[in-house]
């Protein structure tokens, strides 16, 4: 039997239906971090946890809150380092990835929260990053051992993609370039008042515990072949592809093939779990064992998510 995520419902551990009862067993559970690490994913169903009964869950699943410093999708804050899922389209699957797995610093934990179940579909795809490596051609990892080299253009805030203010939560070129020193990126503000971010980093990377090498970038989300053959099309009549609001190479410079790009995402999402979604339902993943993602859907959907170190 392929992986699976752990289900925790009330009548696995003699809890009650509740929101308290949830929050009752996460006090009580001293291996938490033992099962996360074994397990990779829990999922805590039929407890009713609202949005008003959410906080408690969350102190106690997520004892350091981060905030989503350096990201690249579209979100919106909702509460104290809270945030909705990423905002794209419906229509569209999002592929799979690590949570900031191109920053220099990434969550540990990831926690999301179904505020409103989609009418359909709308599951979040997880995967195992080992099983993900393990999944792709020999040529393929042997062309990433040395890494890759990601490319962010992000303008002062009228442009295509994120600002350099919402992707970093902050006004202060001073304090920007000091995160970036400390992360290792190179950059350079732009005479426009944007900033262009280089950042070199591992394409895999050895899990701290259980020490599983996984799969942890990406690649193929920052690459033009991902957007689809009309997309990039369009986009290249336009502007370059190194000033497109993200890029991404071998971490020497040369180009990644298109086709090695579409593997890594194909590949990712065909060894992936569909976990799916009853308002009231939270997920807790170990943010370097698992990858996640979104399967399209209909309806008014409404996940929330929240990370920490």
């Amino acid at each position: 039997m392929s992986w699976q995520p752990h289900e925790i419902t009330p009548e696995t551990v003699a809890a009650p239906a509740t929101a308290a009862g949830l929050v009752d067993h996460l006090r009580a559970e001293a291996a938490l971090d033992h099962l996360l690490t074994e397990h990779k994913a829990l999922v805590f169903r039929g407890f009713g946890v609202t949005p008003e009964t959410l906080e408690s869950a969350i102190d106690l699943l997520l004892p350091n809150r981060l905030a989503y410093v350096h990201g690249n999708s579209p979100r919106t804050k909702v509460g104290k380092n809270v945030y909705t899922s990423t905002e794209y389209p419906p229509e569209y699957t999002i592929s799979m990835h690590n949570e900031l797995s191109y920053a220099a610093t990434w969550p540990a934990r990831l926690m999301f929260f179904c505020e409103v179940a989609p009418t359909t579909g709308g599951a979040t795809p997880i995967v195992d990053g080992t099983a993900w490596l393990e999944a792709l051609d020999d040529e393929v990892r042997d062309a990433f051992a040395a890494g890759v080299r990601y490319t962010q253009n992000l303008h002062d805030g009228l442009g295509l993609g994120k600002s350099w203010q919402d992707t970093f939560e902050s006004t202060d070129r001073d304090q920007v370039q000091e995160l970036l020193t400390d992360s290792g990126a190179t950059w350079e503000w732009k005479r426009d008042g944007g900033l262009r971010v280089h950042m070199v980093r591992p394409s895999t990377i050895k899990h701290p515990v259980n020490h599983n090498e996984v799969w942890f970038n990406q690649s193929d989300q920052w690459h033009s072949a991902a957007l689809g053959d009309e997309t990039a099309a369009a986009l290249a009549r336009i502007m370059p592809e190194d000033e497109l609001p993200q890029s991404v190479t071998f971490a020497d410079g040369s180009p990644i093939p298109g086709e090695y790009a579409i593997q890594v995402r194909d590949r990712g999402l065909e060894v992936a779990v569909d976990v799916p979604w009853n308002s009231g339902d939270l997920m807790l993943i170990d943010n370097i064992s698992v990858g996640h993602g979104r399967r399209s859907f209909t309806g008014p959907r409404r996940v929330l998510v929240a990370m920490s170190d």
